[in-house]
This record gives structure tokens, C-alpha cells and sequence, in this order.
């Protein structure tokens, strides 16, 4: 989505500090970014289906990796897909 971004150091941070504001942390994203407004702030790139299906499938590798009880896995796997479908902006390739 961002090839004049190859380090993906900027987006990692972003996506901690908002998942740890989301889901109870410090407001540290609100703080340094202003109220998240997700689906604005993805406007300015291609999210279709096969973006969303892409990052999810990152997501749940990485979430994995976690090895969390079966319920708070559920939880936050139940979010990360709502919240990827959500995202979506358009259809073309």
C-alpha cells in the first residue's frame, strides 16, 4: 500500500499504539494523531478486498504467534475482522 514506504517501522507504532488505546491502554495514539477516525484515514489508499484479505491473513499469523486463551484470541480476531472489513474503499484491482 505504501511502496515509497519500504521501513514499516512508522506503521507498526501506529497500529500498537492504537490496538493498546482500543483495547484499554494509554491514550498515547489519540494524543500523538488525534481521535483515530480509521476508515478517513484509509481513504487516501486502495483498500479492496484482496488489501483486506492480505492484512488479515498477516494479522492472524502474527496473532498466533501470541498464543493467547481461545477467548481473548476471539475477541480480538473478531475486531481486527470487522475492522478490516470496514475498510474497504473500493472494489477495483
Amino acid at each position: 500500500m505504501c511502496p515509497e514506504q519500504p521501513d514499516l517501522e512508522g506503521a507498526i507504532q501506529r497500529l500498537t499504539g492504537f490496538l493498546e488505546q482500543y483495547w484499554g491502554g494509554p491514550n498515547m495514539y489519540s494524543q500523538k494523531r488525534g481521535h483515530p477516525r480509521l476508515r478517513m484515514c484509509h481513504m487516501p489508499f486502495k483498500v479492496n478486498p484482496d488489501a483486506r484479505d492480505r492484512w488479515l491473513h498477516h494479522m492472524r499469523v502474527a496473532l498466533d504467534t501470541l498464543e493467547l486463551p481461545p477467548l481473548y484470541d476471539a475477541e480480538i480476531w473478531a475486531y481486527l475482522d470487522r475492522a478490516a472489513h470496514a475498510m474497504v474503499n473500493t472494489f477495483e484491482e
